[in-house]
């Protein structure tokens, strides 16, 4: 949202009022208070009927420093996020002539007394970031004011309207030489977000738009720090644009809180942002198994459904979760909770059939109630509805004719909806993909009286909680997970999130990514994507270059719109040397199942310290400038790199950073930091093992959660030095053994602390098997 015309003018009809000087600094206990007015003071006539903006800097959490900045502190105020790690820090606090500071941890926060205003963030002795003149600014607007007072899309009945509002505040925080800006959400453009204005505001817009579904109003910078803008509203992100050394957030109103969040790392930052709003959940082991749906408007039954999931038998394609899609419900009354009887006239017998084969079964559900449904009335009756201002249930047919929205604001609608839900649990659903969340009303009264343009966004996380707080009692702490498609800051908490509607292209895998990426960046832990894509067909090229990437993903689901995604749809099988798109997806569901102890240990280290499953590079090598702009490759936790493929013909670039690598399908080495150009059959792919790496991989490629201490494979690659400890969990009972790697001279000894047989290797070597859990490599 711009208010500038230019460096030196506002816009016309924008009247702005910018704190000018710290005219005095009080400690009041652990808060440092200052007066900004938005005048110098050179006369005790200054102080007459001028504004003054309120600045109070207090801390949440050790390495992070709260700034909040009011014009009318009688306000109620905003809401602000679920701050769940929130804990008394132990703020260190000085007052002097000169200015004071606010420390903790390593942060500080610097106030100059005086004119002209000065907000710097510093540690280790170096500025970070900081809040200089015209940086805090109150911009109140008239009617005629041209500036961008909404994020596009929102005015219109496709969004039902979030009203220009008449003043805003702004804070800006400045970006050095070289400093990139990484978050705010899955977006799906450029991964730098410098150049770029970003609204914070869920919105239905696919992958190919600015658009997104999950909007959060944190970024982080390769400087070391990050920030968090404190309001679930619509908040506007001006990122090196209007003002172009700074990055400016925007809201309506008359308070504005954010938060300074030191690393000094990026998995710093993110562990710290993640103990303040939530760590993942820990999801259990079959959800990282190959997951195949109905697809979306697609006919099927439970002969259908046999079908496929008989099909991937006899073609020995290992499956662990079936998704049944929308029209599991009858059409016209989602979201019912009821199993269409002209298709499904035996649920729980299909769900036990289902069950047999060794097969989760997962159902898509939404928050919206079509008229036809006969709980529509029910829940209407109850008031569980969300209402007009005139008191009638807020209602339209973009979706379902007639639909209402659940108002999760409502104790009495959330333990209604989880009702429901728990009636599912009981015919034998395992799992819930939450869709939509994005498209709420503006123009509407909740239960709890919150403003309408804070639930737009926050309605999300309230739908996703009711939903996976219900699943975490039926199924147990850890066997519970989402596919859910809409989130805000704390979505993370409930795992896991799929990327939303792509297209059938390989530009539209690389945004995917993108997003995938950004996301990682903004504090989730777990993500997937529709393989192939959603919108139309995939040919077979682009479905077999998608099975690699998409198995090579924290989750991995074959989904689409209008069309099946079995693989032998996709060719006719008859491709030499393994190039089918049968062949493609067994090998690599094959291989994602035999990195399932890798792959376990990295889901468990993102539920413990929030550091994500798909890493960026800039995340695991901040300090090489030449990862900065990298967005068509990944680290698969912190030992693989992948470099997805997007081109039929195979052709692929990308950097190895500094050290040894060793492809991990070839065992070729290479010796970074280098750039690649290689080309790879369908059944290949850049996926390469970090120097150092100690890897463990299981003995079964066939499921996804079976006892990984059973006869692992632990491989010791190129680098390894000193000793090195390495946990491989039972997930089926917790359990756990622990593997110590030890390099001593030529000799790499592993030993285990449990009468655990395993196996162990240098890389390229010759396998040996352990003897008194003991194994010599030479």
């Amino acid at each position: 949202m711009k208010f500038t015309d230019g460096f030196w003018s506002a816009r016309p009809g924008v009247s702005a009022l910018y704190a000018q000087e710290a005219y005095d600094i009080d400690a009041d206990g652990d808060v440092l208070r200052i007066t900004a007015p938005t005048k110098v003071i050179e006369r005790r006539g200054d102080v007459l009927n001028r504004a003054a903006l309120t600045v109070s800097l207090s801390s949440p959490l050790e390495g992070i420093i709260r700034v909040r900045v009011e014009k009318n502190s009688g306000a109620k105020p905003g809401p602000g996020f679920e701050l769940v790690g929130a804990e008394p820090a132990d703020a260190r606090i000085t007052v002097t002539d000169a200015g004071s500071t606010l420390a903790s941890g390593a942060l500080t926060a610097r106030i100059a007394a005086g004119a002209p205003w000065s907000l710097s963030f510093e540690a280790d002795g170096t500025t970070l970031t900081s809040s200089g003149h015209k940086s805090i600014g109150y911009m109140a607007l008239d009617e005629n004011a041209p500036v961008t007072t909404e994020p596009a899309g929102i005015s219109g009945v496709t969004t039902t309207g979030l009203a220009p509002a008449s003043a805003y505040l702004h804070g800006r925080l400045t970006l050095g030489v070289g400093e990139l800006v990484y978050g705010l959400g899955e977006r799906f453009g450029p991964l730098v977000k410098n150049g770029q204005t970003i609204d914070i505001w869920n919105a239905d817009g696919g992958t190919s738009s600015e658009q997104s579904y999950k909007n959060v109003p944190f970024y982080l910078t390769n400087r070391g720090y990050g920030v968090l803008v404190n309001h679930p509203e619509h908040v506007s992100f001006e990122v090196g644009t209007e003002s172009v050394e700074e990055v400016q957030f925007s809201v309506a109103g008359d308070a504005l809180e954010y938060f300074v969040i030191y690393g000094p790392t990026p998995k710093e930052v993110l562990e710290r942002y993640t103990r303040l709003t939530g760590r993942p959940a820990r999801v259990p082991a079959w959800s990282y198994g190959l997951w195949l749906s109905t697809s979306f408007t697609t006919q099927y039954d439970e002969a259908t459904v046999s079908s496929f999931i008989d099909g991937m038998a006899e073609r020995d394609l290992p499956l662990s979760v079936f998704h049944f899609d929308c029209f599991w419900m009858r059409e016209f009354n989602w979201t019912d909770f009821e199993w269409d009887p002209r298709v499904f006239p035996d649920p729980e017998g299909m769900l036990g059939r289902l069950h047999d084969k060794n097969l989760h079964v997962s159902a898509w559900i939404n928050p919206y109630i079509g008229q036809r449904a006969a709980i529509f009335a029910e829940a209407r009756d109850a008031g569980y509805l969300v209402k007009k201002p005139n008191g009638d249930v807020w209602q339209w047919d973009m979706w379902q004719a007639g639909m209402g929205l659940v108002d999760f604001t409502n104790p009495d609608a959330t333990a209604w909806f989880q009702d429901k839900l728990r009636r599912l649990f009981e015919q034998g659903v395992d799992a819930i993909k939450t869709d939509f969340g994005e498209r709420i009303p503006t123009d509407v009264v909740w239960h709890d009286g919150s403003s309408p343009d804070v639930m737009h966004n926050w309605y999300t996380q309230l739908y996703n909680k009711a939903v996976f707080d219900v699943l975490e009692e039926y199924r147990g702490e850890g066997d519970a997970v989402l596919f859910a498609r809409s989130a805000t800051v704390g979505g993370q908490q409930q795992p896991v999130h799929w990327g939303g509607d792509n297209s059938s292209s390989y530009e539209s895998m690389a945004e995917t990514l993108r997003g995938g990426l950004s996301l990682a960046f903004s504090g989730f832990g777990y993500w997937s994507h529709d393989i192939g894509g959603f919108e139309g067909m995939p040919d077979a090229a682009v479905f077999k270059r998608w099975v690699a990437f998409g198995l090579l993903s924290s989750h991995s689901r074959l989904h689409g719109s209008t069309s099946y995604r079995v693989p032998w749809l996709f060719d006719d099988g008859t491709e030499a040397d393994g190039q089918s798109a049968v062949d493609v997806t067994r090998r690599f569901t094959n291989l994602k199942l035999e990195l399932m102890p890798y792959l376990y240990e990295v889901g468990l280290e993102a539920h413990r310290t929030g550091t994500p499953f798909m890493r960026p590079m800039q995340l695991e090598f901040h300090g090489d400038p030449a990862v900065d702009y990298l967005d068509r490759q990944y680290l698969l936790g912190p030992n693989l790199l992948v470099a997805p493929v997007f081109s039929e013909a195979g052709d692929v670039q990308y950097y190895l950073p500094a050290g040894t690598w060793t492809n991990y399908l070839t065992g070729e080495t290479e010796t970074g930091p280098a750039w690649r150009r290689d080309t790879h059959a369908f059944d290949s792919i850049p996926l390469w093992v970090r120097e150092g790496a100690v890897l463990v991989t299981g003995s079964r490629s066939d499921r996804p959660d079976y006892d990984f201490t059973e006869n692992p494979l632990v491989t010791v690659y190129p680098g390894f030095a000193g000793t090195r400890t390495v946990d491989v969990q039972n997930p089926l009972d917790g359990t756990s053994v622990t593997l110590t790697i030890t390099s001593e001279g030529d000799t790499v000894t592993v030993t285990s602390d449990a009468d655990a047989f395993f196996r162990a290797r240098r890389a390229g070597g010759d396998i040996t098997t352990a003897t008194e859990r003991k194994a010599s490599l030479r």
